[in-house]
């Protein structure tokens, strides 16, 4: 569950400072989706800036007698560090000369202050009220931020470890699979080194691998000494500092290596039973120490990799967890709308669910043509198996071979290892090919190649690989056009479009506006922990009035944002429109005042210069846009009395 919006009386603190209420909005509305600290505090510092006129400002703060500024903004100048030490030590306030300063986070421990420098002449008291009222929201908002980025830093590495779990089960040696976590680990994790540690409890000794350093790449040491006997013997896991934990920490292990162990993090190793067989251990985190997030990831990684150590019957366990997750993701994917248009969509993706036949999905940006593609595999025999994503835009024209079907060690000059390609991790499962109207053409053949054949062969390999994957594609082209433009393969074209599903844009399904809109203001509620709003009728107009170029995806951003900015437990129309537009602002709607023809001539004009203008004047593109013919878009264009570029 991703967190966090700024508290509700966030704008309370402006007191009597009302027109610093803007750029107070500006950093609330910031911190409501961004998730970015670092740009979030650049940002907010240069609102400030801008708010009171001020030469400089800086976020800093003091560590081993250090002043350390994390954000700053304005022409840079040298810190008044007395200044800066008084305002902490006393947690007030002060001033000196142009310069002031507040304390950042007053009561928490944290030696943080922001500083700046005023506009010559400003009255120190002026701008220390300013900067107070405005530092409040400044750290309610980065507080929001700091919330999101650690939610989703968590969600990624839940992420990575399955991916790299599924990776693991596919390598039944024991060595390489010993190697490959300690990698993964390491990876994951951001440390120098790991090793597992096996325990061979009749000769009270435990084995090490990989052990850089030592002959064999093999550590063998008593199971009573150092943070790994510890946790063997505990059977809890241990965060080690060579600062405070000296004792703990063998350094004979360091005197054999001409290593420095700086820190440690080690976890019990759990077989199906329960039975502890060995330890996972990490050593020197590369930026700071370990924390209770990383012993925590890397317990769930352990529970893994000791499934995957105990063979065959134990992978079972695995699979019980893979299992579960497929039911919670399942049950997340739902296609909101009861308009007719959605009813048949559902129909048809019921339908095909259950088949392996390849789908093409049309739909405008936004529509939910992923959520399509994860109906249809959550729907079909292969939910249990993976669902691999692939973004097709983001593949350069020279990895496309490798993102695809994998490469083998030494394949080319930065192929350090074997690598399972997406359709490889996609086995017997689904391979959903996002925006597939942008992969290059020698992307294209490939991809027909292993469509037909069922085989393909990693980068550098020679050895046939079967694929059961089944693919479902997705674009917001037209692809028939792009096949007239030779711009797309006609024989993959009818590969792909065996079973074709469009989705309806939003504007087109008007009744499903507001059931969605309630569904994500419930979903969003309960992600704030605040009483889900009631949308006044007027509101309801006037979603039902917005034109929704952005689809559902423009749909749930405000919803998002309603919740997470509005207080009152009833949105009114007026909510909406700032959300919608921030600095106020409504277009009147437009007057009946002109003859029907006209108004519609002059709406045409209007579409097709803007069709052209985002087509970058290229006037084949901007015909495909407006599903034209590009002579029947010159046509068009002088019937209208335009200019023709």
């Amino acid at each position: 569950m991703l967190s966090a919006s700024p508290p509700k009386d966030s704008l309370a603190c402006l007191g009597t400072h009302p027109e610093l209420a803007p750029v107070a909005a500006e950093l609330l509305g910031r911190a409501a989706w961004d998730d970015d600290p670092i740009a979030y505090r650049a940002t907010a510092l240069a609102a400030l800036l801008a708010a009171t006129g001020g030469r400089f400002a800086a976020l800093v703060t003091g560590e081993a007698g250090q002043w350390i500024a994390e954000a700053q903004a304005g022409a840079r100048q040298a810190l008044p560090r007395d200044l800066l030490a008084d305002v902490l030590d006393a947690e007030v306030s002060k001033s000196q000369g142009d310069w002031v300063a507040v304390p950042f986070a007053p009561g928490s421990g944290k030696s943080q202050a922001i500083a700046m420098l005023l506009p010559e002449g400003t009255p120190a008291r002026a701008g220390i009220e300013v900067l107070e009222s405005l530092a409040e929201v400044f750290r309610a908002g980065l507080a929001a931020v700091t919330d999101r980025h650690e939610e989703r830093r968590r969600i990624r590495r839940l992420e990575t470890v399955l991916e790299i779990t599924q990776q693991w089960n596919q390598t039944r040696e024991v060595e390489p699979l010993l190697v490959h976590m300690a990698e993964a680990a390491t990876r994951l994790l951001d440390a120098d080194r790991a090793s597992i540690f096996l325990w061979d409890r009749r000769a009270h000794t435990l084995v090490g691998r990989p052990a850089l350093g030592m002959p064999g790449g093999e550590l063998r040491l008593p199971d009573d000494r150092g943070v790994v006997g510890r946790v063997v013997r505990s059977g809890q896991p241990l965060r080690a500092d060579a600062a405070t934990d000296a004792d703990w920490i063998d350094r004979r292990v360091d005197a054999q290596t001409g290593y420095k162990t700086r820190n440690l993090l080690c976890v019990p190793l759990r077989g199906k039973s329960g039975e502890l067989f060995g330890a996972f251990e990490l050593i020197n985190k590369r930026q700071g120490t370990f924390s209770a997030e990383d012993e925590a990831a890397l317990m769930e990684l352990a529970s893994h990799a000791a499934v995957a150590l105990e063979n065959a019957q134990d992978r079972q366990q695995l699979l019980s967890a893979s299992r579960q997750i497929t039911e919670q993701a399942a049950a997340q994917v739902r296609l909101i709308g009861d308009s007719p248009a959605m009813e048949a969509l559902r129909s048809i993706i019921r339908r095909v669910a259950e088949t392996d036949l390849p789908v093409l999905i049309f739909g405008e940006n936004g529509t939910g043509k992923e959520v399509v593609a994860q109906s249809i595999h959550y729907l079909s025999r292969r939910r249990d198996k993976p669902l691999v994503a692939v973004n097709c835009a983001a593949i350069p024209d020279t990895l496309a071979e490798s993102e695809l079907f994998g490469h083998e060690r030494g394949a080319f000059t930065d192929a350090h290892e074997t690598r399972p390609g997406k359709f490889e991790l996609a086995a017997d499962g689904t391979l959903f090919l996002d925006e597939i109207g942008d992969l290059s053409l020698p992307g294209q053949a490939k991809l027909l190649r292993v469509l037909e054949e069922r085989v393909f062969v990693r980068v550098g390999g020679s050895t046939p690989l079967a694929t059961d994957a089944r693919v479902l594609a997705a674009t917001n082209q037209n692809l028939a056009e792009m096949v007239r433009a030779k711009r797309f393969r006609e024989d993959l074209f009818y590969r792909l479009n065996v079973v074709t599903l469009e989705i309806p844009p939003l504007r087109d399904r008007p009744g499903d506006i507001l059931l969605l809109a309630e569904h994500f203001l419930e979903t969003f509620s309960k992600r704030a922990r605040r009483k889900v709003p009631e949308l006044t009728e007027a509101a309801r107009q006037r979603l039902l009035a917005h034109p929704w170029p952005g689809n559902v995806r423009e749909l749930r951003n405000l919803m998002e944002r309603v919740v997470y900015l509005s207080t009152a437990d009833r949105i009114e129309a007026e909510d909406l429109a700032f959300i919608l537009d921030p600095r106020g602002r409504h277009e009147p709607a437009p007057a009946c005042d002109k003859p029907l023809g006209q108004a519609t001539d002059e709406f045409q004009i209007d579409y097709i210069r803007r069709a052209i203008a985002q087509a970058g004047g290229n006037m084949s593109q901007a015909a495909a846009r407006l599903g034209l013919h590009r002579s029947n878009l010159y046509r068009k264009m002088r019937q209208l009395g335009m200019a023709i570029p």
